[in-house]
């Protein structure tokens, strides 16, 4: 046998000894996802009740929707809500300078990125993740309500998400509220006049999302959903949780 015939041999060894060595990196990342969760968890039990803004981290400093953030984080913060944001910059920066200056914590979920994403300096807890979905989860199981306001695909991610947790039962229903009437009026009309025409999803389903502008009614409106219940959950609630 030639040396040109053994090449291929080699280099699928070669290449078998490479996909081996994946596998068992692949393997042994449950562990780091385990320690994410149970660091993630410990961390965060004491923030409760808690409200989970998202939005832009495009926005600058200056923009309205920035300033309008700072403002509802504050109210709720205020009002004795933790505010919880992605904790990079834009929306989630102002949602953080808002709370951090408010009378209750201002908490930073951090995802480590190649390229982008530095934390604000505005976080009383900050949470660092590898992964997203370990760090979604931990937005949803923490959140009393989801402030939404503009933003792009990540924003979109995490409302649908929670908007899909809630329909199917696999997480408790919170306020969902959608702050900027025309921004998300579009979508909401959507909503409403394609997906529930088409039977995509069902009427009910509509109420799910509130559309509010004003950064008090905002503050309001959560009270309001949880004023004959309370901010605990319930038995069934917690054990709901154990399935997001």
């Amino acid at each position: 046998m030639s040396l040109k015939d053994k090449v291929p041999t080699l280099v699928d060894t070669a290449a078998q000894a490479d996909i081996h060595a994946w596998r068992a990196r692949e393997s042994w990342r449950v562990f780091e996802i385990m320690a994410e969760f149970v660091e993630a968890a410990e961390r965060l039990q004491p923030i409760q009740p808690a409200v989970s803004i998202f939005g832009s981290a495009r926005t600058p400093q200056e923009h309205p929707y920035y300033k309008l953030t700072e403002q509802v984080a504050r109210l709720l913060s205020d009002a004795g809500f933790s505010v919880i944001s992605g904790g990079g910059p834009g929306i989630m920066e102002a949602a953080n300078k808002g709370a951090f200056f408010g009378k209750s914590p201002s908490v930073g979920l951090n995802i480590q990125l190649p390229h982008e994403q530095s934390g604000n300096p505005y976080q009383d807890v900050s949470q660092s993740f590898r992964h997203f979905f370990a760090r979604k989860v931990m937005f949803v199981k923490h959140a009393t309500a989801y402030v939404v306001m503009p933003g792009g695909f990540g924003t979109l991610d995490e409302l649908t998400e929670a908007l899909t947790l809630i329909q199917t039962g696999k997480s408790r229903r919170i306020p969902i509220i959608l702050v900027g009437s025309a921004f998300w009026g579009g979508m909401v009309d959507w909503f409403r006049n394609v997906l529930v025409t088409e039977k995509m999803i069902g009427p009910a389903d509509m109420d799910l999302v509130q559309l509010i502008d004003d950064p008090k009614e905002i503050v309001d409106a959560i009270f309001k959903y949880y004023e004959t219940r309370g901010f605990e959950m319930s038995p069934a609630e917690r054990e709901m949780q154990f399935s997001l």
